[in-house]
């Protein structure tokens, strides 16, 4: 495994990520070892993790959503993530389950941490969305979702909310679960890429 630190994966956290994640333990020691040969502290600021988005998006405007990315995975609000919940963060954005890919949803539709998303939040993240896709794929979308304002209103409508309610957890994941179109307004795929491109990247 190189030296001792690049080697230095605790069999806790191995066996904790093997069992709550796709990876397997040798994906998981080459992921360790680009994370810390990035990242030598052993931990991505939010400006590194914005980078990383904007590398990716030249002709986008990612760092909004790279923020909200970041703070819905720094689950213990430090301004820092760490390797768990690095690889936390890809596995869920790229194949976790659909109720763990849910929990996360809310997460970072949840802009102020307090258990409930209100119009506002579901506004904040979908412009942030907005900015990442191109002017030219924009054109494509359907006339009641071309905009932020219209796609916020069509998911707002789809709980069936007045406009200063708010939406619980539980709201939230049985709303997208009972109606597959939710889904596709409320997320993004381009986290899959994103990660598609690392893997490319290291090797």
């Amino acid at each position: 495994m190189g030296n001792s630190k690049s080697g230095s994966l605790s069999k806790e956290l191995l066996e904790d990520l093997k069992l709550n994640t796709k990876y397997s333990e040798e994906q998981l020691y080459t992921w360790y070892q680009t994370f810390l040969r990035e990242c030598p502290s052993g931990r991505i600021s939010k400006e590194q993790f914005e980078n990383i988005y904007a590398s990716f998006f030249p002709d986008a405007d990612p760092k909004a959503y790279a923020q909200h990315v970041f703070r819905s995975f720094d689950t213990d609000s430090d301004g820092t993530l760490d390797f768990k919940e690095y690889i936390v963060a890809l596995h869920l954005t790229s194949s976790g389950k659909t109720m763990q890919k849910l929990e996360w949803a809310f997460a970072l539709y949840d802009v102020d941490r307090n258990g409930t998303i209100t119009k506002n939040e579901i506004h904040e993240i979908v412009k942030s969305i907005f900015n990442m896709i191109s002017k030219e794929d924009q054109k494509n979308l359907p006339d009641d979702e071309n905009t932020p304002e219209k796609r916020t209103d069509k998911i707002w409508n789809f709980f069936g909310k007045k406009e200063n309610d708010k939406i619980t957890e539980g709201e939230f994941i049985q709303g997208v679960m009972d109606n597959k179109n939710i889904l596709r307004l409320i997320q993004f795929d381009e986290p899959q890429k994103v990660q598609e491109r690392l893997k490319e990247k290291k090797q």
